[in-house]
């Protein structure tokens, strides 16, 4: 089973943490994972992005299919309260 080492990414340098794997400066294939899951879009164009999507989704033919009304009603059913 492989071992797992911790390390810290840091530009094109792995930086351990905790325990140091033994290869010492021997060349060795890693596989990195990266555990954070940090936004693929940056935040300053994350509006843009989300503004496009709304377009396209406001240009398709189904939401025109929805009566609100309905659907308000069959979402908002309405239930006994407690205790009366």
């Amino acid at each position: 089973m492989p071992k797992t080492f911790n390390a810290w990414l840091r530009g094109s340098r792995l930086e351990w943490i905790g325990d140091v794997s033994e290869m010492g400066e021997q060349m060795s294939q890693v596989h990195v994972t990266f555990l954070d899951d940090k936004p693929v879009i940056e935040p300053k164009t994350r509006g843009k992005k989300m503004a496009e999507i709304l377009e396209k989704l406001a240009a398709t033919q189904v939401s025109r299919s929805i009566d609100p009304g309905v659907w308000q009603q069959e979402t908002r059913q309405d239930r006994s309260l407690p205790g009366r």
